[in-house]
């Protein structure tokens, strides 16, 4: 699961990135509201964490214009404010979760956890497709047709992941190569179509009448076989 976390101070960013890493999240950290809106925009997070006061733009202005763009990723709002004027602010702009400084870590890992378990494919701890079912937690995919199930790398597992998350729609090479590698990192596209390999082959080693299929000039789709 890859979480956008907005935060200029910068004690508090590296504390916040070292606890989410070690509970294994992927982590990209923006340090003003700009940059944090234009990697949000780029679809491929699974929660954003806004602090509120942030150069250029606050996280209330970030979440406001993302929600009008579209974009539905789960925001939890981070603030020292904890008066209840804030809060409504902070949920009205489109926020699902509010926290205010300082915080327990347990705490934050809570609410986390139920942001991330919002997406529609999630059930009983697995993302399901179909006739596929993906423990993230154990990194298995699992075809219910034949039975069969087979162990993922780190690479597929996100790609998959990912694919489970957006169902019915076409991810592109960018959004992709952000989702798995991150927002700073220059990965060539190649990469993509070297994971993108490997993911197919364990879909057809379980058996599933799932493909991902690529769709010329735009990227991909995860879908069912034609009969």
């Amino acid at each position: 699961m890859r979480i956008l976390l907005a935060e200029d101070e910068k004690r508090m960013a590296a504390a916040l990135v070292a606890l989410l890493k070690q509970e294994k999240y992927d982590v990209d950290h923006m340090e003003d509201g700009a940059t944090a809106l234009a990697a949000l925009e780029s679809g491929v997070y699974d929660i954003a964490v806004l602090d509120v006061m942030m150069p250029e733009m606050n996280g209330f202005e970030v979440a406001r214009r993302a929600r009008n763009n579209g974009i539905k990723t789960p925001i939890l709002m981070l603030t020292a404010k904890s008066m209840l004027d804030d809060k409504v602010e902070g949920l009205d702009s489109g926020a699902h979760d509010y926290l205010t400084k300082p915080f327990q870590t347990k705490e934050l890992l809570a609410r986390l956890r139920a942001l991330g378990r919002r997406s529609a494919s999630f059930q009983d701890g697995s993302l399901k497709y179909r006739d596929l079912s993906l423990d993230t937690s154990k990194a298995t995919l699992t075809c219910k047709s034949t039975g069969q199930s087979v162990r993922l790398g780190e690479k597929e597992l996100r790609i998959l992941e990912y694919m489970f998350g957006n169902q019915g729609q076409i991810m592109t090479r960018e959004q992709l190569a952000v989702k798995i590698w991150g927002f700073e990192n220059e990965t060539e596209y190649n990469n993509v179509e070297v994971y993108m390999s490997f993911t197919r082959k364990k879909l057809a080693f379980v058996g599933s009448k799932v493909e991902i299929k690529a769709v010329r000039g735009l990227g991909y789709e995860l879908r069912e076989k034609d009969v």
